[in-house]
């Protein structure tokens, strides 16, 4: 773990030299390789009942497409994030672009549930570097004082990419198909390769690699019993975190379809507003964690998660159900403002995009059982029933938050 942080107030913006625009272009950069991650993750959902009535799938093998691609996320975030820490940070996001951009086109040309499941679980190996990999190198190349606001940044990319699956999926997907979409999903990816290549490693990885030093990285996060209940914590806020993403941008869009009788292009209003209101909610989480501190804005952003849930779960009316889905929103996902400065705050250099990457990841694992929960429940009682579950995991949210994670607002990186 890193020394003590400097006191409240103190904090200090010691940076090491670079190339000026450097650290405007690993925020781009880290943005755009997000928002890439966000768009394909979400047109998907939309895509699942034009694939399986294509493809005659069951809903078990529209559902697994989904659960497989947070696999093949986690196992390329694991990968990934140790192999940053030891070849570099741009080098290894050029790969995961390859990657994802070679199995999306694939899946333009599956003719078959099988095929179409290995090209989900390959690209999302590609995908899996992204996030940490990204938060890695925003949080190494911009000063102390400014890191959860520009870590928020990048998970402001994610909404970005979503926005626009939630805007042009409807649009597009009756006239040029699933296939079609996956086709468009290239586009992003290009243009995030393209940026990458005028990104050079951070200076703080580079003088890592002058000292030569070669410490296994997945070994730093059990370090000692501080930095293991730090990374237990930080284990069960990323799992939570995810489980109630993809357990509701997954199925919210099917249920008010069958319960309201929203249409296609309704249901990605609603999904727009609720994106909108999860933008709010990561921007102000970022402001708010580098003012007031990291568990104190988490703290608040989870009790707000448990409440807007429960209250959700009563709104009827249309106009209730689009503003509601916009302040659930700002709780329930703005927290992810805060992982990537929370996390490189707790790691040295060494370890850094490795504990982004498995961290968060292996809360992407967890959470890839939130469309299979939240679906069997609404099946077996209803959606209601569902997002009480939902609620509930926030407590849990907020016993790891207190006991478990260091507040280390400031710290210097190592």
């Amino acid at each position: 773990m890193n020394a003590a942080p400097p006191a409240a107030g103190c904090a200090t913006d010691t940076r090491r030299a670079v190339k000026p625009g450097y650290a405007g272009r690993a925020l781009l950069a880290s943005v755009l390789g997000y928002a890439m991650d966000g768009f394909d993750l979400l047109i998907l959902g939309f895509m699942l009942p034009a694939i399986a009535a294509d493809l005659h799938l069951s809903s078990s093998q529209a559902g697994a497409l989904v659960t497989w691609t947070l696999i093949g996320a986690v196992a390329g975030g694991v990968l990934f994030g140790v192999l940053s820490d030891y070849f570099g940070r741009v080098r290894m996001l050029t790969w995961t672009i390859l990657i994802f951009a070679l199995f999306t086109g694939l899946c333009a040309l599956a003719q078959g549930y099988t095929d179409l499941l290995i090209y989900r679980t390959v690209a999302g190996i590609g995908l899996g570097g992204e996030f940490g990999i990204g938060m890695t190198l925003v949080a190494e190349a911009w000063p102390a004082s400014q890191r959860a606001r520009v870590s928020s940044y990048v998970g402001l990319g994610w909404q970005l990419g979503v926005l626009a699956a939630a805007l042009l999926t409807p649009l597009l997907l009756p006239v040029i198909g699933w296939r079609g979409m996956f086709a468009l999903g290239l586009l992003p990816a290009v243009v995030s390769f393209l940026v990458r290549r005028r990104v050079e490693e951070p200076a703080l990885f580079n003088e890592r690699v002058g000292r030569r030093m070669r410490k296994l990285p997945l070994k730093l996060l059990f370090v000692d019993a501080r930095t293991t209940r730090a990374s237990l914590g930080v284990m069960i806020l990323c799992s939570v975190q995810n489980f109630g993403y993809y357990g509701l941008m997954i199925w919210l869009p099917s249920y008010l379809s069958k319960t309201f009788g929203y249409s296609l292009t309704q249901s990605g209003l609603w999904t727009a507003a609720t994106i909108l209101g999860m933008s709010a909610g990561i921007w102000l989480f970022g402001i708010a964690a580098d003012r007031f501190g990291r568990k104190p804005t988490f703290l608040f952003y989870q009790a707000g998660a448990v409440v807007m849930v429960l209250v959700y779960a009563q709104l009827t009316t249309p106009m209730a159900l689009l503003i509601g889905g916009a302040a659930m929103g700002v709780f329930v996902n703005g927290m992810i403002g805060g992982y990537g400065a929370l996390i490189s705050e707790l790691y040295p250099t060494d370890a850094r995009a490795t504990a982004q990457n498995v961290l968060f990841n292996a809360g992407r694992a967890v959470g890839g059982l939130g469309p299979v929960v939240v679906g069997a429940l609404a099946v077996r009682y209803s959606f209601a029933a569902a997002l009480a579950l939902l609620a509930s995991i926030y407590l849990l949210d907020i016993f790891a938050t207190l006991f478990l994670i260091p507040e280390r607002r400031g710290a210097e990186l190592d």
